[in-house]
């Protein structure tokens, strides 16, 4: 099994939207002009003083960005949102007005989303347009879907939602923010600002779903991340620059990793990596990045080859195919990208810092 961490350490206006070629779900297809480069357009002859500097493929140009670099072809920056081949984008969603913490695609043809401004926005898949809004009040911290649920983690509670039928409930617990969810075994775990994990175990009353949590009690600061690996275990990454594994059965703390320098941002569960055949966790490789890490996830492509997604605070996701950490592409934001989210059918989905919500899809 894999287990991959992280460590902290509106589209420009030159671009025309393209309406969407089909309503299927799984093809999200909001046509974006793209700019072309030196090499795609036959250009007037140049004397021999002028080059046409190459681009660094280190980052886009902020003039471009939101429309309006006078240079052109001659510009020394990148003018594309993304380098590599292999992947291409879709849309750009706009709506919220604070940074994108949570996406889930797990719900046939909607997508929801979860923002610090606190609302949780569902979007349409056929047309990519965003149908409904909940406002929840208080900062979104985190934002997860299973089945017929939807939880949205918040200051001191959860709150859940029946999307079959229309039922809402409040799961009371957290002390402070909810930074992180996940479901194993039909319970549900929340990551908490105060260091708790909270586990609340699904039951059939209709009335009380979720009974009193029980609290996983070991890290010494806010949780950030949690993640169910192919065992089942929990890991959870902390401030305490620990990540601890749980057993989901008996939910005791069976292993604390340690040796990270700074805070566990993210962390993911795939495959084989750091698992032997008895199944002992040790490290297999280190990669280190010259940017903080913000999130990870990590997805296969065409040839089913792992690839890793990793955004760094330089508003840049990079991608990398594994064991080997190639790169093989970039993605680039104005502002950090937080979450990055996997969905049906080659799609993925990023979200950041501006609140915009980027589709992309990986070749077929």
């Amino acid at each position: 099994m894999e287990t991959l961490t992280r460590t902290a350490t509106p589209a420009p206006t030159t671009q025309r939207r393209r309406k969407l070629v089909r309503p299927d779900p799984s093809v999200w297809r909001k046509e974006v002009a793209v700019e072309k480069t030196s090499h795609e357009i036959p250009h007037e002859p140049v004397e021999k003083t002028q080059e046409i500097a190459p681009k660094p493929n280190e980052k886009i140009c902020k003039f471009w960005a939101v429309g309006n670099c006078v240079k052109g072809d001659r510009c020394s920056y990148l003018h594309s949102w993304s380098q590599g081949d292999g992947f291409s984008m879709l849309a750009k969603l706009q709506g919220h007005k604070k940074p994108i913490i949570g996406i889930s695609t797990l719900l046939g043809d909607k997508l929801y989303t979860g923002s610090k401004d606190g609302t949780v926005r569902v979007w349409d898949c056929h047309s990519g347009e965003c149908d409904r809004v909940i406002n929840l009040g208080a900062e979104v911290g985190s934002l997860i879907s299973e089945g017929h649920w939807v939880f949205a983690g918040l200051p001191n509670v959860v709150k859940a939602w029946n999307i079959e039928n229309g039922a809402e409930y409040n799961l009371n617990g957290p002390v402070g923010q909810a930074n992180t969810m996940v479901t194993s075994k039909d319970i549900l775990f929340a990551g908490t600002q105060s260091g708790q994990i909270l586990a609340w175990r699904g039951s059939c009353d209709q009335t009380n779903p979720f009974p009193e949590p029980v609290s996983l009690e070991g890290h010494k600061s806010t949780v950030i991340c949690l993640a169910i690996g192919r065992d089942s275990r929990l890991y959870s990454g902390s401030m305490d620059h620990t990540i601890r594994v749980w057993n989901t059965d008996t939910l005791q703390c069976v292993a604390t990793l340690e040796g990270h320098s700074d805070s566990v941002m993210s962390l993911i569960c795939w495959d084989q990596f750091f698992n032997n055949a008895q199944g002992n966790l040790e490290v297999a490789y280190t990669h280190k990045e010259e940017h903080g890490i913000l999130a990870i996830n990590g997805m296969k492509d065409n040839d089913a080859k792992p690839i890793l997604f990793c955004s760094c605070n330089d508003n840049i996701v990079r991608l990398y195919e594994l064991p080997s950490f190639l790169e093989r592409g970039r993605l680039f934001a104005k502002r950090e990208v937080r979450v990055i989210q996997d969905g049906p059918g080659g799609l993925f989905f990023t979200g950041d810092e501006t609140g915009l919500l980027t589709a992309w899809k990986m070749a077929t």
